[in-house]
């Protein structure tokens, strides 16, 4: 058996360390808009991150009750979901399973992104039966919130279906969550937006005054990192009008009615792409993609998820 945890935040702290070397590999790179937009090596150390940390904080330093059961009892595991949903999670699950105990036999019944039925079996698990008792919440934990977030992001994508406009997380994430929830959204069908405060600028009203104006905003930041996306979030006319003359690439457009972002979408005529944000929700999100904006960013795919209701039972 490998127990992959460490009382050592030395250790921890590497993984930090090793995946913020590895966003600045990226530092620049101007979105795609095919979905997920996380390297798959940050994505990779994020993992590590994430299942080191749950494993620590339910094993601490062993599972007690599991040692009711004999050390060489074989078993075999089902897991079930009691609602409907977009399963979500396997790489974190594959992941902390081996890293606890690598003989453990991993079989999914479904595939990343799949829809799962109510009282629907996802996941088969064979190996020993102290090993499944301890990996079972941490395990079951990650794939009830991101399938969670899958879930969301999916019923709200469903609402743009013959639309051009794309649908946006957020930085509205749960702390040490933020990898794990964005790839989430985009096995829902969403986009991500910026991972984080390095791989883009979104200068905002604080920014602005900061500054010294929207254009003064702009110019220095295609100074400090030349050809990384340039986002301005404006409240009025006048401010999207600077906004578009400075040369920003993305506008948000902060709760715009309804005929203000159809008269800005005209007005830009393509040379910026425009996101909508502010008082959307999943009523009136397709109203508001009929506008023509590029881009509906919804921090609710992140931060307003309720898990899903997961069950794991051991085979007779």
């Amino acid at each position: 058996m490998q127990c992959f945890i460490t009382n050592n935040r030395d250790e921890i702290l590497i993984f930090y360390v090793e995946g913020a070397n590895i966003t600045h590999k990226f530092f620049g790179q101007k979105y795609t808009g095919n979905g997920m937009s996380i390297p798959q090596s940050l994505l990779e150390q994020s993992i590590q991150i994430n299942i080191q940390q749950a494993l620590q904080e339910d094993i601490g330093d062993g599972d007690i009750t599991a040692m009711l059961t004999p050390v060489d009892e074989q078993a075999t595991a089902t897991i079930i979901t009691r609602e409907e949903m977009v399963l979500a999670g396997q790489p974190w699950v594959d992941a902390l399973i081996k890293a606890y105990d690598e003989t453990v036999q991993i079989t999914w019944l479904k595939q990343e992104g799949d829809v799962v039925a109510a009282n629907e079996a996802f996941l088969k698990l064979a190996g020993s039966a102290r090993s499944l008792l301890t990996v079972e919440r941490p395990a079951l934990n990650f794939v009830q919130t991101l399938s969670a977030v899958a879930t969301k992001t999916a019923n709200y994508v469903k609402q743009l279906d013959g639309l051009n406009t794309k649908l946006l997380d957020t930085r509205k994430t749960l702390p040490g969550l933020r990898i794990a929830q964005k790839y989430a959204v985009a096995v829902g069908g969403g986009q991500n937006h910026r991972l984080g405060l390095f791989d883009a600028f979104l200068i905002k009203e604080n920014h602005i005054m900061a500054a010294g104006g929207i254009a003064q905003a702009i110019v220095k930041a295609h100074d400090i990192a030349p050809g990384k996306p340039v986002e301005v979030e404006v409240e009025t006319w006048d401010e999207l009008n600077q906004a578009l003359e400075a040369g920003a690439d993305i506008v948000m457009l902060d709760n715009f009615s309804q005929q203000q972002m159809i008269d800005a979408v005209k007005h830009v005529a393509g040379r910026c792409k425009l996101e909508a944000s502010g008082n959307i929700t999943i009523e009136n999100l397709r109203e508001v993609a009929t506008t023509g904006v590029d881009y509906i960013s919804m921090g609710v795919l992140t931060k307003d998820v309720t898990a899903v209701d997961l069950s794991m039972r051991f085979n007779a």
